[in-house]
């Protein structure tokens, strides 16, 4: 562990150079982990690939297909009997409510996404606390559920930003799936702790997203561009591993968009962000299905965040 997680933990660890605070605690049924389902509800026009070229401004002045790709993600869950975590853009909340009260209504999670798919790492602290805080009301208003979860906007949280988890702390949430301890050209923090951990001053468990170690290095599993990209096989194998190899819980994370090949095509953006966001669109709602036959699927709170409190 590197001097700069020395403030992953409590005070004393932090006097003492001390590892984070980690909580391993899964849910398990039939014998089996039960894995965390998350979906991110944002629009296609939304992600941080098209930041470059899509302006803000011009979001209320594109076609919008949130709202029909998340209803259908709804019915996928429906029809296998699954609940999940809905990572909800406040931007969305306050223009879809009808939406967010039918996750809501179909037993599943409502979480944060802050309020407008900004990164966490281009915020002041000040400026984050507004957002997340905003995003928090207006979801519970919307939803009339407390909201415990937050995911910040392309796992943002990392090295350069850790106050983020004691304003998180501070603003109510519970928990936190922001961390991914992976390699990557545009997030990741590959020194962090696989399993669920106590970060900052405070209570707040932060859950990182799914790897694979292997080598002596994380590999990304869950989900994702990823999912899209490699044989379904890969994935299957992935949480199989996890699961009864390292006896944990894993995380599968996709968006609404990733549902819907037919989805308007931007022109002028990188061959790279062409291809992560566009490969195998026609494939995931397939690929999805069978994932979530193949494992056993329950909400982020559920799994995680009360494994804390259950009996062994």
């Amino acid at each position: 562990m590197t001097d700069k997680f020395a403030y992953l933990g409590s005070e004393a660890a932090i006097d003492s150079g001390a590892a984070p605070r980690q909580d391993a605690a899964v849910r398990h049924a039939g014998g089996e982990p039960v894995n965390a389902m998350t979906c991110d509800v944002e629009d296609y026009f939304q992600v941080q690939a098209f930041a470059d070229r899509i302006d803000r401004n011009d979001w209320d002045s594109l076609p919008c297909r949130v709202e029909r790709n998340t209803e259908e993600v709804l019915n996928l869950f429906a029809e296998a009997g699954v609940s999940g975590t809905f990572f909800t853009l406040g931007w969305v909340a306050e223009r879809y409510p009808s939406l967010v009260r039918k996750i809501v209504e179909g037993g599943h999670e409502l979480a944060s996404h802050g309020m407008a798919h900004f990164r966490a790492d281009s915020q002041t602290p000040e400026v984050f606390r507004e957002d997340i805080r905003r995003a928090k009301g207006i979801l519970e208003d919307v939803g009339g559920v407390e909201v415990r979860g937050y995911r910040a906007a392309t796992f943002s949280i990392g090295p350069k930003n850790l106050w983020a988890f004691d304003v998180l702390a501070e603003e109510g949430y519970a928990y936190s799936s922001s961390v991914y301890p992976v390699v990557r050209d545009n997030y990741g923090m590959p020194d962090a702790p696989r399993t669920p951990f106590r970060p900052g001053k405070g209570n707040l468990l932060e859950v990182p997203m799914t790897t694979v170690h292997l080598g002596g290095r994380n590999f990304p599993s869950s989900g994702g561009g990823f999912f899209r990209l490699l044989p379904y096989a890969v994935s299957r194998w992935q949480f199989r591993r996890v699961n009864r190899t390292d006896g944990m819980s894993g995380i599968f994370y996709f968006h609404p968009w990733e549902i819907d090949a037919d989805q308007p095509r931007q022109t002028g953006i990188s061959a790279k962000s062409r291809f992560r966001h566009y490969v195998n669109l026609d494939r995931m709602k397939g690929r999805l299905a069978r994932l979530l036959r193949d494992f056993r699927w329950d909400r982020m709170d559920r799994v995680f965040l009360d494994a804390q409190h259950r009996p062994s």
